[in-house]
């Protein structure tokens, strides 16, 4: 049989009123009485039950993470950032690996709530599925709007859009194409189309924009670039929304022997780490990724310790140009 509290009592020779106190560090107990009380538990291999402990302290010091898919750099790099500023603050991470499906991120939602944790925070697309506005759980969501009540974080996308133009346009593009996600998703990422749209018109160029439906439809983004290719033959710049979909103009272009960057300039957008190492040759506009991490989780904080829902809001954080060969 599995040890209780009352053998841990009995080993340390307490009371079991005083090893729950020693497990959940409530009231003064002298460092005497700890010790013997852990000495107890690695002598009789107790192991303390966190669920029950959880629901003595009311808190489970647990956040949850929904992201639409961790196969994406991005994602699976704020992921990572994420779990490393809950460990900082000693919270334990669940990370629920959507693939952007709206049922299984109905049910992720419904365990994070069963299983109590502290907080969550949201990286999905799907806005409205889920009842953000009815719940009390504190949440936090990167570079999405959920609802009203829910603070968004993310970097200041209108003036990376702008940066990833005004780089084309310096390096000698008069073409240039923009290439985007869904248009009628209700996310902050939208404002690098309408800084390239602005960019383009005050230096007086025609803004040509493409959106691909399928946020992570490999089908349809090799669609939808083909269709580029055969249409645009002159385009001489691509500002592409995020690195995956620069990598496969890139490919694509390489496919019909076009010169890279003599004949088309490519930009991307995300800049992780694991681009920048993979194909170092790639020009993007870089993300603040470790900070949007790190104002998530001390957002979400703030509202786990005051347990009062924030007014919607949104940190910016500048964006840096990391500079490839491409263009």
């Amino acid at each position: 049989m599995k040890p209780k509290i009352e053998d841990v009592a009995k080993a340390a020779g307490v009371s079991p009123t005083t090893v729950s106190r020693v497990l959940n560090n409530r009231g003064y107990i002298s460092e005497n009485t700890k010790n013997k009380v852990y000495q107890a538990m690695t002598d009789i291999n107790y192991i303390p039950n966190d669920l029950a402990r959880s629901l003595y302290n009311k808190k489970t010091n647990i956040i949850g993470l929904i992201v639409p898919t961790t196969k994406n750099p991005f994602f699976g790099e704020i992921a990572a950032e994420i779990e490393n500023a809950c460990s900082n603050r000693g919270y334990k991470m669940l990370v629920c690996n959507s693939l952007n499906n709206i049922e299984k991120e109905r049910k992720y939602w419904e365990m994070l709530r069963r299983n109590q944790v502290d907080g969550v925070i949201v990286g999905t697309y799907n806005r409205g599925i889920l009842d953000y506005d009815q719940h009390q759980l504190p949440t936090v969501a990167i570079d999405h709007y959920l609802s009203k009540n829910i603070p968004v974080v993310g970097s200041d996308n209108y003036q990376g859009g702008r940066m990833a133009t005004e780089k084309l346009l310096e390096s000698g593009c008069r073409y240039i194409i923009h290439i985007n996600g869904p248009g009628e998703l209700e996310t902050p990422a939208n404002y690098r189309r309408k800084a390239y749209e602005d960019t383009m018109n005050e230096r007086g160029q025609e803004p040509i924009t493409y959106e691909i439906s399928g946020v992570f439809d490999q089908v349809e983004q090799d669609r939808i670039i083909r269709q580029i290719f055969d249409e645009h033959p002159h385009a001489d710049g691509i500002f592409a929304s995020d690195d995956m979909l620069a990598l496969n103009v890139l490919r694509e272009a390489h496919k019909r022997h076009i010169p890279i960057p003599e004949k088309l300039k490519i930009i991307g957008y995300d800049g992780t780490e694991t681009i920048r190492t993979t194909a170092p040759h790639l020009s993007t506009i870089c993300q603040p990724i470790s900070t949007i991490a790190e104002s998530a989780v001390a957002i979400l904080q703030k509202q786990i310790t005051d347990m009062l829902p924030l007014e919607k809001s949104e940190t910016r954080h500048l964006v840096s140009f990391h500079k490839g060969s491409t263009v």
